[in-house]
């Protein structure tokens, strides 16, 4: 009978030991989290969700996957400029002799043509100017008459040789002065031939040295103009070229040959091209700059001097991963691409970062923070869609 209380008194006490313990474990036990006890996705990386689909909703979606590929790039350097014609195809017209407006033939933006009349002056000082060459020529006329009879006797051994000598220096001189005198009068506008034939002209022509436009006129009818004063200014577009500035940092990228595309509004919709042929050997300092020349090869529209563009040269190739825009998503600031994964019949997406660079036909290229596995595929378009669909999951909208 001893025996049996002994027992029963053990076993109450190891069951009592039991409670106890479980009782100590259970306190220093802490509950799970909810994140802890549901069943949600997550990227280890950021914490984004990963988004699946049924089958159903990627066929109405149109969903497209594919593996990563290459694709070439046009390295292209953005440059700012203007439209500029060359130097020679820019007239200033000029008052050779101070004399007065007498009639004006043009306006500003009339077409002309080399040799065209723009106005007339007159001063008495262009009638003595053409009374002198007359003049002088009359003289020139007797004395080298003169001079040969002189020169026959001289060398017949008749003639004084002081007489010769004489009147060779006075033929060589007036020779000299009716020929500076025509020069002049040929500056002028004014053949010799004609004034010797008809006479005196009360009227002197400017003409256009070039082809062109007018595109600017600085007299009045009835001003007086000095020497050398600016009457007209001419320019000439059909040799219209682009003109950029390319700042230090993309010098050694541009060469000549390279192909420039721009636009203007005045040929809205449409993108011209032109082809380098010069790049400036020294810097511009404000900005510090270098000028790039390149010939339009297209030209449409209505291209004025002095019209700003802004270009993009094509300086070479780069092959780059790339997808289609519809493929990159931005959240945050960041770039983000979903690689995606089949899953019996449903299709899990899971968000990447990256770098996107630059753009062409509709590609970006893309920089990964790390490779991908082989054989992953990316989604290639709705990544809009499936970003919204991954922040209901993280907020848990319905």
């Amino acid at each position: 009978m001893k025996i049996i209380k002994k027992t029963l008194i053990t076993m109450k006490t190891v069951i009592i030991a039991g409670i106890l313990i479980l009782a100590f474990t259970a306190c220093n036990q802490k509950p799970k989290t909810a994140e802890e006890s549901g069943n949600q996705e997550e990227n280890t990386e950021g914490g984004l969700t990963i988004v699946e689909l049924t089958l159903q909703q990627f066929n109405a979606l149109g969903m497209k996957v594919d593996t990563l590929s290459k694709r070439n790039f046009s390295s292209v350097v953005v440059a700012n400029g203007q439209l500029e014609v060359l130097p020679q195809n820019e007239a200033s017209v000029t008052a050779i002799i101070g004399a007065n407006i007498i009639s004006i033939n043009v306006f500003e933006g009339k077409k002309v043509k080399q040799g065209e009349v723009l106005a007339y002056l007159s001063h008495p000082n262009l009638l003595n100017f053409q009374t002198r060459y007359l003049k002088a020529w009359n003289q020139l006329q007797y004395v080298e008459k003169e001079y040969e009879r002189q020169k026959r006797l001289y060398e017949e051994q008749v003639g004084s040789g002081k007489d010769f000598q004489k009147i060779q220096s006075d033929f060589l001189s007036l020779t000299g002065e009716v020929k500076n005198l025509a020069a002049q009068l040929k500056l002028l506008k004014l053949d010799p031939e004609k004034i010797k034939r008809e006479g005196i002209f009360e009227q002197v022509p400017v003409v256009s040295p070039i082809n062109g436009f007018i595109e600017k006129v600085n007299v009045k009818t009835g001003q007086y103009v000095e020497p050398q004063m600016q009457l007209f200014e001419v320019i000439n577009n059909d040799h219209i070229h682009a003109d950029l500035m390319i700042f230090e940092k993309d010098v050694y990228k541009v060469k000549e040959g390279q192909t420039v595309t721009f636009s203007i509004e005045s040929v809205p919709g449409k993108t011209l091209s032109a082809k380098i042929f010069a790049v400036g050997k020294s810097f511009e300092q404000n900005p510090k700059a270098v000028h790039v020349h390149a010939e339009i090869k297209n030209k449409k529209g209505l291209l004025i001097s002095g019209m700003y563009i802004t270009g993009r040269i094509s300086t070479g190739e780069d092959y780059a991963y790339a997808l289609p825009e519809g493929a990159i998503v931005s959240d945050n600031g960041k770039q983000i691409i979903f690689i995606s994964e089949q899953d019996k019949d449903d299709w899990k997406f899971e968000p990447v970062e990256i770098i996107s660079g630059q753009q062409e036909d509709g590609f970006v290229e893309i920089k990964l923070f790390s490779p991908l596995k082989k054989g992953s595929l990316v989604a290639m378009n709705n990544a809009y869609y499936l970003l919204s669909e991954m922040k209901k999951d993280e907020t848990g909208e319905e």
